[in-house]
């Protein structure tokens, strides 16, 4: 065993109302997850919090279980805001899961098989092919639509270890995609796990991106509220008052204080490995 199999692997966190959220900038994100992607044994599995599933979080105490278990990392302008209230800076780095993951799968530039789980058929079958034509290197095997039924969950799993991937993308929308893998998904599915929301959605045209101007800025929930308001006004018209609300009562209930270091560790991984370098 080698002195880095010997040794955890570490990255900062930050408390956003009684959560742990990775610290990473874009490079040093990509470089772990490539590494976790890589593993020979053990399994990360990753989601995002934003204004959105933080609120859902605060009144689920299931799902705030569920993503205690996850590696989470922070989407968005309220986690932004969240971060700036309780550590006096924001993320160095906004890591929603619709730029982040394609932008992993190009920057991991060794051949990976990546199974796919969620959407609707058609719109699954299409945002295959559109990563495929993004990351052609790669290959990338749609496993079921969204909609099955619940009960079929274990011959689903079962396709996927058929399937053998690397890296399993499941979209069914928070908070079932993270609890549909906390119960169903286990290390011998997959070495890299992520929830990625609407992805599928976006990839597939089924849902226009904003304009890079308002991404650069974090302001792609007002984009996404203009193009589809009675879906989603109470969403963002409620929820982002709310979260706020949620932040400030913690951060007066002493909420939200720093810790030095958090060791991040695989799902039934022994013994874990050492990654040097993260920010603190």
């Amino acid at each position: 065993m080698n002195e880095s199999a010997r040794r955890g692997i570490y990255a900062s966190h930050r408390d956003i109302l009684g959560l742990q959220v990775t610290n990473f900038d874009w490079a040093s994100a990509f470089t772990f997850v490539e590494q976790m992607a890589s593993m020979p044994f053990g399994q990360t599995v990753i989601a995002f919090l934003n204004a959105n599933n933080a609120n859902l979080m605060m009144r689920d105490p299931e799902f705030r279980a569920v993503l205690q278990r996850q590696m989470i990392l922070p989407d968005g302008h309220g986690v932004d805001i969240a971060s700036l209230i309780f550590h006096g800076e924001r993320f160095p780095a906004n890591l929603n899961g619709t730029d982040f993951v394609p932008a992993l799968l190009t920057y991991i530039d060794k051949p990976k098989r990546v199974a796919m789980i969620g959407a609707r058929p058609d719109t699954l079958k299409r945002a295959a092919e559109s990563l495929r034509r993004h990351a052609p290197w790669h290959e990338f095997i749609p496993i079921a639509d969204g909609y099955f039924d619940p009960t079929q969950s274990d011959a689903v799993m079962k396709e996927v270890r058929r399937a053998a991937p690397d890296i399993l993308l499941v979209a069914m929308g928070s908070p079932m995609q993270e609890k549909w893998i906390d119960r169903h998904v286990g290390p011998g599915h997959a070495r890299l796990v992520i929830s990625v929301g609407a992805l599928f959605d976006f990839l597939s045209g089924d849902v226009p991106r904003a304009p890079k101007r308002m991404r650069r800025l974090r302001l792609e929930w007002l984009f996404r509220l203009l193009i589809e308001p009675s879906r989603l006004w109470k969403r963002y018209v409620i929820g982002n008052p709310l979260f706020l609300y949620h932040v400030i009562r913690h951060r007066l209930k002493g909420g939200g204080r720093p810790k030095r270091r958090a060791q991040l560790l695989l799902r039934n991984q022994t013994p874990p490995l050492q990654r040097d370098g993260f920010p603190d």
